[in-house]
């Protein structure tokens, strides 16, 4: 039996502006042909890619919402390696995103629209 990892499910509150964060942010790109639409409106389905196409995020917007989700102690993250980490740790910091650095370990978080952390680590 073999298992293979598909993605990964957030919940966001307003989905333009989460698309637009990550393709800033991660340069993640919208896979189009993938979208779920609901016919009545209630709900979209989004996902998400990086360049090596491997892992994918899916972002579900739901029309009822009416405030953001309470991610409560939020003791979870996500995690990317950047090829050039002084070049994105420059955009991150421009985009006023970065929430937690740890130099000793050489990384640092940043956090999207909806209060999700993202790890930024160096490739090895």
């Amino acid at each position: 039996m073999k298992f293979n990892y598909v993605h990964n499910n957030i919940n966001v509150f307003n989905l333009e502006k989460s698309i637009a964060f990550y393709q800033q942010a991660l340069n993640l790109h919208e896979k189009i042909e993938e979208q779920i639409l609901a016919e009545d409106g209630s709900f979209k389905i989004i996902y998400l890619e990086a360049e090596n196409k491997t892992n994918l995020i899916e972002l579900t917007w739901l029309k009822e919402r009416i405030q953001p989700y309470n991610l409560g102690d939020n003791e979870f993250h996500m995690a990317f390696t950047v090829d050039d980490f002084e070049k994105a740790y420059a955009l991150h910091k421009s985009m006023d995103c970065i929430i937690y650095e740890n130099h000793e370990m050489n990384i640092y978080f940043i956090v999207d629209p909806d209060g999700y952390w993202i790890e930024i680590l160096p490739e090895k």
